[in-house]
Parts: C-alpha cells; structure tokens; sequence
C-alpha cells in the first residue's frame, strides 16, 4: 500500500510526532508500505509534487519543532473555484490518483479538515488527525498542539508579570485565538491573570475599567489581562467577522488589545502596557503530554489505515483514542461556554471576564 502525509495550515509542536508514530507504525505493521511527503500541505497536492520518506526518516524528530514536511494555508472557499488548470479540488483528485494512494493523513485544523471531507466525499482514502493550538476542533477532547501552547503562553505571562510588578503595571497580553478562547482561558488561569478576555464572552469597556479601578483602589498596583486575539467588544458583538475587520481597519487596529490599553490608561491613569505573544505561541519543542497525545493519535490514524477504515478523523475521548467521521465534524467548531465549569470557576475566584455578570 502507498501512503501519503501532508501537514495543513499554521504550524504547531507536536506534527514532527505525529508524522514519526504513523511512520513508525506503517513500516513496522504494513508489509512493504511505501510512504511519501506530500510538501507545503494541500498545495503539494495540487501541485502533485512528493517524496519518499523511509524508516530513516522518522528517527530523532520526536521532540522537534515545526514540520519536516513544510506546511502552507489554503483557503477552503477557494478549492472548487475555477482557476487556469482547472479547480484545487480538481487538481488534487488528480495528482491523488497519479500518485497512486491507498490513503493521505491530513495533519491539521479546521480548515483542514473540511477540506479532508471534500476529499473524502470525492473517493479519495482520507484519514484526518486533528492540530491546533485553539483546541477548537469539534469532536475531540483535546487538539495536539494545545497543551504545548499553554505551556508557552503560561510561561510568557510569568516573565511578564514581574515586570509588571516591577513598575506597578496594568500589563495586556494577547494571546492567539480567533474564534475560540480555549488558549486564554486554560493560560490565564494557569498564570493568574486576574482578567480573561475571550470571543465568547463579549466585554464592556466601562466593566473593565472599573474592575481595574476597584483592584487599584484597594491596593492593587499591577493587574494581568489576558486578552485573545478574538476578543470584542459587547457592542461589536452584533457584526460579522468582516464588518468588524473594516471598522478595525479604518481605526488602524487589527485586534482590540492595543485599544483597550490606551483607554485602561486613559480611564484609570494606571500605566498600563501590551505584550502580542504571536508566533512564539507556535514554536518549539512540544510538552510531554503532546509527545505522548501526537504518538497516540499517528499510531492509531495509521492502524485505521491498515485496517481500511477511510473518512474519518482520529480523537480523544477521555483517555480513549477513537474517531469520528469526517462529515460529522467539517465546519464545526467547538468554543468555550460561557456558562460552563471553567468559566463558572473562574469567576468564583475572581477572575473578571469582562462583563457585568
């Protein structure tokens, strides 16, 4: 049997893993499988371009960063538009078979995924395995990728925070997350930060202002707001995605956390600052728990191979590895509840969310 690897959309710890474990599992379970490398993601694919990839290959990137694959973003909505050589999708059911595979392991995220169903849906042996590091993925437990990040993020926020202490700061940090705030939430309580801002609770400025004028007030000097890239105001909360991009562009802002340190500033005569953590969220060698999550999940992906089961995508449940279709989780993202036990948590220890409740 041939089988191909691909890495799709923003990088995270723990692909190296994933691809090493079903690696691992194909030359060790499948007589004379042939594995290749499909480069820079799905445009490798629609490109048709690949490369062998042996035993060899697989040895001594347990603990590495990145991809040894390459990774690029592809946007789903543009994959069936016609373009000169016709559609992506078109193009890559043709280099799917060109290549001759028995299955592709799609590495990614939610846009990865939906794509990997289309694939699916169109006759090609797609076996998913669920990354990032917004750990929104519906279906799955947790996302690999996920726990590193925190790790990451929790330890940026502890350099931060005596700088903050230092000089008695309101100290912002913005944490990667779009559209959910798995990543602020689990970093911010992990670190401390005594105000959480994140897409699924909207905030009201006048709310944040006079939290952190309370907490001065009583004393407190320093203050950490964690902030996901996300977050929006309570009266943005009515538009849409694009809409609210064109106000923020016109203002100069791409996200909100550079606008709310100059009104905390403004509204407390606190010196308040900002800190973007940015890619340095992506990077670096993956934690324990992913090494061991990345080695699960590739090793089953790859057993789901062997035992020709198609269009699915690998999951944790529990502490049960498992799987769920394909076209039962495309398009669908799992996001925090504002209501849930985490959330609910948070407040009873004072975390501040931004709002009135």
């Amino acid at each position: 049997m041939k089988f191909g690897i691909l890495t799709s959309g923003g990088d995270c710890a723990g692909l190296n893993a994933v691809i090493r474990s079903i690696g691992l599992y194909l030359c060790r379970n499948v007589k004379n499988a042939e594995i290749v490398g499909i480069p820079d993601g799905y445009g490798g694919l629609i490109r048709g371009e690949s490369f062998p990839l042996r035993r060899e290959d697989f040895e001594g990137i347990l603990a590495q960063g990145g991809t040894i694959l390459r990774t690029s973003r592809q946007p789903f909505k543009k994959m069936t538009v016609s373009e000169e050589g016709g559609s992506r999708l078109s193009r890559m059911l043709a280099n799917y078979k060109k290549m001759g595979l028995d299955c592709l392991f799609t590495l990614g995220g939610a846009g990865t995924h939906k794509t990997a169903a289309m694939l699916s849906m169109e006759g090609c042996n797609i076996i998913g395995v669920p990354k990032t590091i917004d750990n929104d993925i519906y279906g799955t437990d947790v996302t690999f990728g996920f726990r590193t990040a925190v790790e990451v993020v929790t330890e940026a926020f502890d350099r931060i925070s005596t700088t903050a202490a230092s000089h008695s700061r309101i100290m912002l940090v913005e944490v990667m997350g779009n559209k959910a705030g798995w990543l602020t939430l689990h970093s911010g309580i992990a670190a401390g930060a005594q105000m959480i801002l994140i897409p699924e609770i909207p905030f009201d400025v006048d709310a944040v202002c006079d939290f952190l004028a309370a907490r001065l007030a009583a004393g407190e000097h320093t203050t950490m707001v964690a902030v996901a890239e996300g977050a929006l105001l309570a009266s943005e909360a009515k538009f849409k995605k694009e809409q609210r991009a064109f106000v923020r562009t016109a203002l100069g802002e791409s996200t909100v956390t550079r606008h709310l340190a100059e009104v905390i500033g403004e509204h407390t005569g606190a010196e308040t600052r900002y800190s973007v953590l940015g890619y340095l969220q992506r990077g670096g060698t993956p934690c324990a728990y992913d090494r061991l999550l990345c080695s699960r999940l590739g090793g089953y992906a790859a057993r789901l191979a062997h035992e020709g089961k198609f269009g699915v995508t690998v999951a944790l449940s529990g502490t049960a590895i498992t799987f769920n279709a394909l076209t039962d989780i495309a398009g669908k993202y799992k996001f925090v509840d504002p209501a849930g036990e985490e959330v609910r948590f948070a407040r009873s220890i004072g975390i501040s969310f931004g709002d009135r409740a």
